[in-house]
C-alpha cells in the first residue's frame, strides 16, 4: 500500500487555544478575514480580521508553528537577508491567548545602520458566533461601532444591538507615538543597528461591563485557571515508550493535546474541551468520556470534570432546553447566537448518556483513585442522577431508558450518536421518537453495577444490593428485547412501537465494554463488529458499509470514530476477544501515523483500507485536536494490558496481550490510588508476556478477566 504520512486536518488553519477563547488563523498566522478565522472569546468572534502591513507591503510568513496550546510564533522577511553589506530584517510575531489575545510584533535588524519601517495594523470585529463563523450561516448580525480614544490609545469596537452587550478594546503599546487614522493603527518604528523594536497589540473582550485582560507575553504557562490546569496535567500524565514508534508518538501526542485542551473553570479547571476549532464549550458526555478513558494516563481530568457536571444539574421542567430536575448539562456555549435565545444552548440538557455516564465514571474514578472523600463530595449527585433516570429517564415505565426531544430548537436524537440521522431502520429511514437505543441500556446497566459500588463503599450497602439487582434484572431483559439471533448482533434500537430497529452498527462494541452480553454471545457480536462490512481496516463503522442509508463521509452513518475504537478496544479486552483487540489498535495505530503529529481527528471516513484507499480521509468538519480522540489512544494501550485497578486494595489486576507489532510497552508514571509506578511489558515467544513493576507498593496480580474466562470454558 502506498506510504501516507503528515496529513492535515483543516489544513488551511492554525488554531491554538485558553480556557474559553480561541485563535484561528491561516497556516501563516494571519486572520484575513475569511471565515473561520478570528480571535473567540466565550464563543464570539472579537477580532474578525487583522492586517499588517510594513512600508506598505504585507509581510509573508515563511515559518509558523504553535507553541505549546496557547501561543503561536511566525518569521516574515522584510529586508533584503543576502545584500552585503547585511540589511537583513525579520518581523517575529508571537502570539498570545488567554482570556484577550496579546500580539508581540517584533522587527530584529541585522543591519550596521539604522532602519526605519512604517507600521499599519488594521482590524475588524463582527461579533459573530462560532458557529456561524463555522457555517458561514449568519443567524444574528448588528452593526460595529468605531470609537477612537487618542488620550488611552485605544480602540473600542462595540456591537450595536440593544439586546447583547459585547465590545472589544484594541490598543497598542510601542516606544514610539501611536497614531490612528483611516481606520487603522499608525506606528513609526525606528531599529538601531543590528537592534530590535516591538510594538504590541492587545485584544481584549468586554462582556456585559466586565473588560477580560489579554495574557502576558510568555510561552510558559500563565498563571490563570486554565494555565494553572495545563500545568498541572503536564506534569501528571503518564509517559509511555516502545519500540513501535508509532505507538510511542500517538500516545506523546494524546497525552500532550489532553494537557492543553483544558476549560479552565473554577469548578473543575482541568476538565476538558471536546475539541477545536467549534467546541470550545463545557460539553458533558464527551468532557467525562474523555477524561474516563484516559484514567491510566492519570485521574485529575476525571476528578474535575466529575465536579465540572455536579456543578450544572437541571433544576426545572423547560421544554425550550430539554431540562428537568437532575438532569445533567450536555451543553453549554456562551456565544451570541445562545445569548441571544436563538437556541438553548446556554444551557442545554438534551442528553440521555450523561446521567449514567456520571456514575460509571465515578465508580471507575473510585476504582483508579481509591478517593472516598471525593466520592462523598459528589455522592448527592449520584443520588440526583439516579433520581432523574428512575423518574424521568423511562418514561413510559417499560424498563428501558427512551429519549425524545420536547425543545423546538434540540437534538431528535439524544444518545451518543445525537446527529439527526444517526438512527435509521433496516430501510434507511429515520427512526421517529421515542427511542430506546441499545447503548443507553448498556449505559444504565454500567450505571446500577457501578452505583452500587458506589453507595456499598460509602456507607450504604442495602442501596448497593438494590442496585445491583436491578442490574441484573435489566441484564436479562435487555438481552431477551434487543438479540437478532439470525444476524449474531443486537438491535440497535427499539422504535417507538417498541419494535427492534434491525440495523446493524457500531453500537455492540458499547455494549462489550459495560459487560451487558452474555458471555455465550460475546464471540458472535465480536465476530459481527469485525466482519468486512463493519470493520474498514482502519476501525468500526458506525453503521454498516450494506446498509442503505450507508455514507462513508457521514456523521454517524458508515464513518469511524477513534473514541469508539477506545471503548469497544476495552469491551474486546473484557471478554478476551484478544485477535480482534489487535486488529482494533492495529488500525488505530496506523490511522495516527498517517497525521501529523500522529493526532487522531475527531472522525475518520468508512472507506475501506485498501490499495485504491491509500488513506481514510476525514468527516468534513472535524475538529482536531478532539479529546477523546486523544484519550481512545490510553484505553487502546489499556485494553491490550487488560489492566483492571483496585486502588483501596492497592492492587492492578492485569493480562497483557501484545501482537506481534508491538513487543513491548513501557509507562512511567501510571497512578493507581496513593500508588505511583512504572509498569514494563514485554512480548515473549510464542505471545506470552513478562510484567515488571517498579516504584511505590503496589501489588499486581495476572488474572483474566471474568468474562474472558468464562468465554474461554465455553469455547473448550
Amino acid at each position: 500500500m502506498t506510504r501516507v504520512r503528515n496529513l492535515r486536518v483543516r489544513p488551511d488553519l492554525l488554531y491554538v487555544a485558553s480556557g474559553w477563547s480561541t485563535l484561528v488563523t491561516d497556516v501563516r498566522g494571519r486572520i484575513s478575514g475569511a471565515d473561520p478565522q478570528g480571535f473567540f472569546a466565550r464563543n464570539t468572534r472579537v477580532l474578525s480580521r487583522e492586517r499588517i502591513t510594513v512600508d506598505g507591503r504585507e509581510p509573508v510568513p515563511f515559518a509558523t508553528g504553535n507553541v505549546r496550546g496557547h501561543a503561536q510564533l511566525s518569521y516574515a522577511e522584510l529586508g533584503d537577508g543576502e545584500a552585503l553589506p547585511s540589511r537583513a530584517a525579520y518581523l517575529l510575531t508571537e502570539r498570545f491567548v488567554g482570556a484577550g489575545l496579546r500580539t508581540r510584533f517584533t522587527v530584529v535588524s541585522y543591519a550596521a545602520r539604522p532602519l526605519e519601517f512604517a507600521l499599519r495594523i488594521r482590524v475588524a470585529a463582527d461579533f459573530a458566533d462560532t458557529s456561524e463563523a463555522e457555517t458561514g450561516r449568519r443567524l444574528q448580525t448588528g452593526g460595529v461601532g468605531a470609537a477612537w480614544d487618542p488620550a488611552a490609545g485605544e480602540l473600542r469596537l462595540t456591537y450595536l444591538r440593544d439586546d447583547l452587550d459585547r465590545a472589544v478594546a484594541v490598543r497598542i503599546r510601542a516606544d514610539a507615538p501611536v497614531a490612528y487614522d483611516d481606520g487603522a493603527f499608525r506606528v513609526e518604528v525606528a531599529v538601531p543597528p543590528r537592534g530590535s523594536a516591538r510594538v504590541e497589540l492587545l485584544v481584549e473582550p468586554v462582556f456585559d461591563g466586565v473588560r477580560l485582560a489579554a495574557p502576558p507575553a510568555t510561552f510558559t504557562e500563565p498563571d490563570d485557571s486554565a494555565g494553572r490546569a495545563r500545568s498541572r496535567l503536564i506534569g501528571e500524565l503518564a509517559d509511555l515508550s516502545s519500540s513501535n514508534f508509532d505507538v510511542t508518538a500517538a500516545w506523546r501526542c494524546a497525552t500532550h493535546d489532553l494537557a492543553v485542551l483544558p476549560l479552565g473553570e473554577p469548578a473543575g479547571p482541568a476538565a476538558p474541551i471536546a475539541g477545536l476549532p467549534i467546541y470550545q464549550e463545557i460539553f458533558g458526555r464527551d468532557t467525562m468520556t474523555a477524561s474516563w478513558q484516559a484514567l491510566l494516563a492519570g485521574p485529575t481530568m476525571l476528578a474535575d470534570s466529575l465536579r465540572l457536571i455536579a456543578g450544572h444539574l437541571g433544576e426545572r421542567l423547560d421544554d425550550w432546553r430539554d431540562e428537568e430536575p437532575g438532569k445533567p448539562l450536555h451543553e453549554a456555549r456562551q456565544g451570541p447566537v445562545s445569548a441571544l435565545g436563538l437556541n438553548p444552548f446556554t444551557s442545554y440538557y438534551g442528553d440521555w448518556s450523561t446521567a449514567p455516564d456520571f456514575l460509571v465514571f465515578l465508580g471507575q474514578f473510585l476504582a483508579w483513585t481509591g478517593d472516598l472523600d471525593t466520592v462523598r463530595e459528589l455522592l448527592p449527585t449520584a443520588r440526583r442522577a439516579l433520581d432523574w433516570l428512575e423518574r424521568y429517564g423511562d418514561p413510559d415505565g417499560d424498563g428501558f431508558l427512551e429519549y425524545h426531544c420536547r425543545s423546538r430548537a434540540g437534538l431528535k436524537n439524544q444518545g451518543w450518536k445525537d446527529s439527526d440521522t444517526a438512527i435509521v431502520d433496516e430501510y434507511g429511514q429515520p427512526v421517529a421518537n421515542p427511542i430506546a437505543t441499545s447503548e443507553l441500556q448498556a449505559y444504565w446497566y454500567a450505571a446500577l453495577r457501578h452505583a452500587a459500588v458506589v453507595f456499598t463503599m460509602t456507607g450504604h450497602p442495602a442501596r448497593g444490593a438494590a442496585l445491583l439487582a436491578r442490574a441484573r434484572a435489566l441484564r436479562r431483559r435487555f438481552h431477551r428485547a434487543y438479540w437478532l439471533p439470525d444476524r449474531g448482533c443486537y438491535a440497535m434500537a427499539l422504535g417507538p412501537d417498541k419494535r427492534p430497529v434491525r440495523s446493524t452498527n457500531s453500537n455492540d462494541g458499547h455494549l462489550l465494554a459495560t459487560g451487558i452480553v452474555p458471555a455465550r454471545a460475546a464471540a458472535l457480536v465480536a465476530d459481527r463488529l469485525f466482519a468486512p462490512d463493519m470493520f474498514s481496516g482502519w476501525g468500526v463503522r458506525t453503521l454498516s458499509a450494506d446498509h442503505p442509508a450507508y455514507n462513508p463521509f457521514s456523521y454517524h452513518r458508515g464513518s469511524v470514530w477513534p473514541v469508539e475504537a477506545g471503548t469497544i478496544g476495552l469491551g474486546l479486552a473484557r471478554y478476551g476477544c484478544w485477535e480482534q483487540l489487535h486488529r482494533l489498535a492495529e488500525g488505530m495505530f496506523a490511522a495516527a501515523a498517517l497525521f501529523e503529529e500522529h493526532r487522531l481527528p475527531e472522525v475518520l471516513s468508512g472507506l475501506p483500507r485498501d490499495p485504491a484507499h491509500p488513506h481514510p480521509g476525514v468527516y468534513p468538519n472535524s475538529c482536531s485536536p478532539q479529546a477523546w480522540s486523544a484519550s481512545s489512544i490510553v484505553a487502546l494501550v489499556q485494553a491490550l494490558l487488560a489492566l483492571r485497578p483496585a486502588a483501596s486494595l492497592r492492587t492492578i489486576v492485569v493480562d497483557p496481550h501484545l501482537p506481534e507489532w508491538l513487543p513491548d510497552l513501557r509507562l512511567e508514571g501510571v497512578r493507581v490510588g496513593r500508588a505511583t509506578v512504572d509498569l514494563t511489558v514485554r512480548r515473549r515467544r510464542g505471545g506470552r508476556t513478562s510484567v515488571t513493576v517498579r516504584g511505590d507498593r503496589l501489588v499486581v496480580i495476572r488474572r483474566a478477566p471474568r468474562q474472558a474466562i468464562s468465554l474461554h470454558r465455553r469455547r473448550v
